[in-house]
């Protein structure tokens, strides 16, 4: 996980996803509760890490004040859906709707379609994150020095 040393932006082939997905702890006292579903999420990222054919590409994990959050690129919205209606997903939202409706935790999402032409990213001296993990990265130079230049740039695929 080095180092790119400079200035790089992100760049992706085509249109593709962006997923928000978390939880949030709503009564650390509940700990039977929120705890499988915290145990739940890692066993999930391992499958997809596994099997790149679900369409997902990269992860990045955040943890908030009442629960982790992470930030998942996908390939399209059909493989998305085709996931979550499949495999260890589908079994752990059956059982988070069995034991999770007295409120104890939270599960939310939110999810993008983004299509060429309607995104930009910039990383100043970093590892490799994020979307331009999800991707690639190519040094900024010139013709994609500015923030409109690199929307404008993936608009034709850069």
């Amino acid at each position: 996980m080095g180092i790119h040393m400079g200035r790089f932006a992100a760049k992706m082939e085509g249109s593709f996803v962006v997923f928000i997905i978390g939880m949030r702890v709503n009564r650390w006292l509940a700990v039977r509760k929120w705890l499988p579903v915290a145990r739940a999420m890692p066993r999930m990222m391992k499958e997809l890490y596994q099997d790149k054919e679900h369409g997902f590409l990269h992860a990045e994990y955040f943890i908030g004040r009442n629960g982790p959050m992470l930030v998942q690129y996908w390939r399209s919205y059909d493989d998305l859906e085709r996931y979550a209606r499949n495999g260890f997903h589908k079994e752990t939202w059956r059982k988070f709707h069995q034991t999770g409706k007295a409120g104890e935790v939270g599960v939310y999402h939110e999810t993008y379609q983004i299509e060429p032409g309607q995104y930009e990213a910039v990383y100043n001296y970093m590892p490799a994150f994020g979307l331009g993990k999800a991707g690639q990265l190519i040094p900024v130079e010139a013709s994609n020095h500015s923030s409109r230049q690199r929307m404008n740039q993936s608009k034709v695929g850069g």
